[in-house]
């Protein structure tokens, strides 16, 4: 699968999908429950899932906003200043019928308000 992993100042592994195919990927494949996904809000961009593991808790602010950091990078807004990134459990992302690969529709999104930024990749 083609996707870069980075990781939060706290420890939680993030995956940035690098092509249309691997961020359905990583959105219906790698994805579970309780992950959050991002994506800068209305450009194409990478799809960012931030693993939360399977404890239903959620995760720490700072590691929210690196995260929707990294999905304002890997899009059309690296050059963009502040960036709107969407974000929301992976559960609440689905694919549309017949939709080309990387398209979704999400529910019930939030949005971080960030500078693009990019993590040291591991």
């Amino acid at each position: 699968m083609k996707h870069k992993r980075f990781l939060t100042t706290s420890g939680l592994e993030v995956l940035v999908g690098q092509d249309d195919l691997s961020n359905d990927e990583l959105t219906f494949r790698v994805g579970r429950a309780n992950d959050i996904w991002l994506h800068v809000s209305g450009v194409p961009g990478s799809h960012v899932l931030l693993r939360c593991g399977d404890a239903k808790t959620s995760p720490d602010k700072n590691s929210l906003k690196e995260a929707a950091g990294l999905a304002a990078w890997f899009s059309k807004m690296r050059e963009g200043g502040k960036v709107a990134v969407h974000y929301c459990p992976v559960q609440q992302v689905s694919k549309p019928r017949k939709a080309k690969p990387g398209s979704v529709t999400i529910k019930q999104a939030r949005k971080l308000i960030v500078r693009p930024a990019l993590l040291e990749e591991s």
